[in-house]
């Protein structure tokens, strides 16, 4: 028996945000939608909003029916719904959500107000069109032409949460600087994706910090790349979601950790991390000075 403290809240999440935007596609309000697929408003709300305790497959099924949900999908929903009821102290996701569509980090991503992360090559968000192409066509090397230029254009439509005027997304990236030595695509395309990262770098809701070599192994380990996604709180001050930290699989199933104590010991790290970083305008004059040398 899972309680609605020991399942993972994320499917929830994700589902509900599928739901939600399902309706609003169909034009329909919450009553509305609640009358048609036969539940209360009330319902509908807490499914919508991941506060359902135990998700029943039943309802989601009418939903998927009311907003005329195609089957292929509607199959992945009532996956999801089962995920929802999965004890676990951490959550792991494969290839069932990596679509356009179910995307689980993307949209956990867009839904955010600040992200903190540590990478070791340029993240996703920040990425020129040239180096992304780049990492793809590295990555799924059997994929089209074609395949690649969707996969790049969904990739630059993520970063508009960075740029947008409402709302946009607070980022602060600890970058370690054999990013800027790892050579992705050429010359060029580095020259371009550094340029990029210190102009970035100027907005007032991003910062940018290089992790120099210098810094040597942090607590004496490697920890590898994460992210801290944070969701706010409300008009009372309560958190709208509970943060989470977030690790790509790189083609195994992604990460997430949900318990406070965890997101508590990465948020330490992250401090520990930026402590030993350059200042914002030190790191911007180095990814110039970098950007120069592959322009030379």
């Amino acid at each position: 028996m899972t309680s609605e403290d020991d399942a993972s809240t994320l499917p929830r999440r994700q589902l509900g945000r599928f739901l939600r935007e399902a309706r609003e596609g169909q034009g329909l309000s919450l009553d509305q939608a609640a009358r048609l697929a036969e539940l209360s408003k009330s319902g509908l709300h807490r499914i919508e909003t991941a506060q359902v305790a135990k998700v029943k497959i039943r309802e989601i099924r009418a939903l998927c029916e009311t907003y005329g949900v195609l089957a292929d999908e509607t199959s992945r929903v009532l996956k999801l719904a089962e995920k929802a009821q999965v004890k676990s102290w951490h959550t792991a996701f494969d290839g069932l959500y990596s679509d356009s569509t179910f995307n689980m980090y993307v949209g956990l991503e867009a839904s955010a107000c600040q992200l903190i992360s540590y990478h070791e090559i340029i993240p996703g968000l920040l990425q020129t069109a040239d180096y992304a192409r780049a990492l793809i066509n590295s990555f799924y090397t059997d994929s089209s032409p074609e395949d690649v230029a969707r996969r790049v254009e969904l990739r630059l439509k993520r970063q508009a949460i960075i740029t947008r005027r409402s709302e946009p997304v607070k980022l602060q990236l600890l970058l370690h600087e054999s990013a800027l030595h790892r050579v992705v695509g050429s010359s060029r395309v580095m020259a371009a994706q550094l340029r990029h990262l210190a102009e970035i770098s100027k907005l007032p809701n991003a910062s940018i910090h290089v992790h120099p070599f210098t810094s040597g192994c942090l607590r004496g380990l490697l920890h590898g790349p994460f992210v801290i996604l944070d969701f706010g709180t409300d008009a009372k001050g309560n958190p709208v979601e509970p943060p989470l930290v977030y690790f790509e699989g790189a083609g195994k199933a992604d990460l997430y950790l949900e318990n406070v104590d965890d997101v508590r010991r990465y948020a330490e790290l992250a401090t520990a991390i930026r402590s030993t970083c350059m200042d914002e305008t030190r790191s911007r004059e180095l990814l110039r000075r970098a950007a120069r040398s592959y322009a030379a």
